[in-house]
């Protein structure tokens, strides 16, 4: 299969698409499944589609995310597959024809193919378009960093973080210059914000940041003292519980800075993605296939202060049990980097194990149905 999924990954790489437009991505893949003797379905709602093979009990899904980043690369602004989803299409392609070379599977094995996971919202448009409502399990893969883990060593689960985006609003007035004290100027306010947010103390045990990543404020007239002035935060913590405690000191420190100076605050939180919950189940079949095909033990579980709406499926259907492959692929220099490059003998090994998952899971599936 060496050759396909070169062409097939090329074809992706070359082709990039970002959050909620690849539409050409989804025809793409479509027909090759069909070409293939599948029958893929269309989401009706979004791009992106699912296709199964199978039938019966238990129902394991395989998700692969489809956008690309907006990245300038040598110059140029355009759609850039710098993290890895690229690969993640052309793993699952692989796992299913693998699965289909195998033949009669007494189980259903669903690949659904998911826009717009850089935004975080992309699964839950899923979620509504009800293709995992019946399963059992789902399996995930993300390519790793070279630093986290080195090819070819895999993760049973990826703990990634929660994360979170603020939008603020300063609504003072403006005034001039040469009388501060006939209002509020906006940067300081902008600035109280920042210090009084460095004072956030969490339980060290449990990585957690929170700052300002986003001001803007005044115009070209330096002798206006700006009584406006917008500006961003992001959230990160590696637990939902902790999420909420930096929401609430986010909420705090902007209700009391706005009453010191008597100023309007007003904050939005927007595009949360949920820590990972990693089902022991799910992931010990993962630890289990990564043995199998690699010859050498598994890395349990890394601990990455990323983010990725995989994890809503478990929260929206506590029902799923699910684990994210993390597959060690050197990539360099990082993770959205724009010119990201990887190990592609990587994908061939996550086919491998991601197929060993599936048949795996049916197996004990059907073991533990008999011994009930």
């Amino acid at each position: 299969m060496k050759e396909s999924i070169i062409n097939l990954f090329t074809h992706l790489h070359e082709h990039a698409e970002v959050s909620w437009k690849e539409i050409e991505t989804t025809n793409y893949l479509v027909a090759l499944f069909e070409e293939a003797g599948f029958q893929p379905q269309r989401f009706q709602h979004i791009p992106g589609f699912s296709v199964e093979i199978g039938e019966g009990s238990p129902k394991i899904g395989l998700r692969a995310d489809m956008d690309a980043l907006w990245q300038e690369v040598n110059g140029e602004m355009r759609a850039n597959h710098s993290c890895g989803h690229d690969a993640h299409m052309t793993i699952v392609t692989g796992v299913m024809q693998q699965l289909q070379k195998i033949g009669h599977l007494n189980g259903t094995v669903r690949a659904i193919f998911q826009p717009a996971e850089e935004l975080g919202n992309g699964s839950l448009s899923v979620i509504q378009e009800g293709v995992i409502d019946d399963l059992d399990y789902l399996y995930g893969v993300h390519v790793r960093p070279f630093d986290e883990i080195s090819y070819p060593n895999c993760a049973a689960g990826i703990q990634h973080g929660a994360c979170l985006f603020v939008k603020g609003q300063i609504d003072g007035l403006d005034h001039h210059g040469a009388r501060p004290h006939k209002g509020i100027n906006a940067i300081e306010v902008v600035t109280s914000i920042v210090q009084q947010l460095s004072f956030t103390h969490i339980d060290p045990h449990i990585a957690a940041t929170v700052k300002m990543t986003n001001v803007h404020a005044g115009t070209e007239n330096f002798n206006i003292i700006p009584g406006k002035a917008s500006f961003g935060l992001d959230l990160r913590a590696q637990t939902n519980e902790v999420m909420e405690q930096l929401k609430a000191k986010v909420e705090n420190v902007c209700q009391q800075l706005s009453a010191l100076y008597h100023v309007p605050i007003h904050i939005e939180f927007f595009d949360h993605v949920p820590a990972a919950v990693v089902n022991e189940e799910a992931a010990h079949f993962m630890a289990q296939a990564i043995e199998h095909i690699l010859e050498r033990p598994a890395i349990p579980i890394i601990i990455t202060p990323g983010a990725d709406d995989f994890h809503f499926y478990t929260i929206e259907r506590p029902h799923l049990k699910a684990t994210m492959l993390g597959l060690g692929a050197d990539v360099t220099p990082g993770l959205h980097d724009p010119y990201m490059q990887f190990n592609h003998q990587s994908m061939e090994k996550g086919i491998a194990i991601l197929t060993d998952v599936c048949l795996r899971t049916i197996k004990q599936f059907h073991m533990k149905e008999g011994e009930d």
